[in-house]
């Protein structure tokens, strides 16, 4: 039985989706058929059939638990402990100097990697 309910959710779920699609197309259609018209009548139809996909999608059961995933993540975010602008100032220099240490040590690496493979190996001036 719960295979045959969740087959039919899926189902339902692609139907709900495929509909959306097929009002974003239909905007989309609209909005270059109707090129003769202002532009502001044309873009009142392209986003209207853009709100009325999203309200379809939004009002499906995967619309809802997005919307609910959407919430939580939010509420997540906010008990996030952001770092202070002084913090964020002295990790950047930290950043900064380890990249310029790095590159004065990779510099010197590929010198005197060039001095042994040339001079020393090979005898080249």
């Amino acid at each position: 039985m719960s295979q045959h309910t969740a087959s039919h959710t899926e189902a339902k779920s692609s139907w709900v989706s495929g509909l959306a699609a097929l009002v974003v197309v239909a905007a989309l259609v609209l909005y270059y058929t109707l090129i003769d018209q202002s532009m502001l009548i044309r873009l009142v139809v392209l986003f209207g059939g853009i709100a009325a996909a999203v309200l379809v999608v939004a009002l499906s059961q995967d619309g809802r638990r997005f919307i609910h995933y959407a919430k939580d993540s939010w509420y997540e975010v906010k008990k996030v402990v952001w770092p202070t602008r002084k913090e964020t100032t002295q990790m950047t220099l930290v950043v900064f100097g380890f990249v310029l240490i790095m590159s004065l040590f990779l510099w010197i690496a590929d010198k005197l990697i060039e001095w042994l493979v040339f001079s020393a190996f090979l005898g080249w001036k």
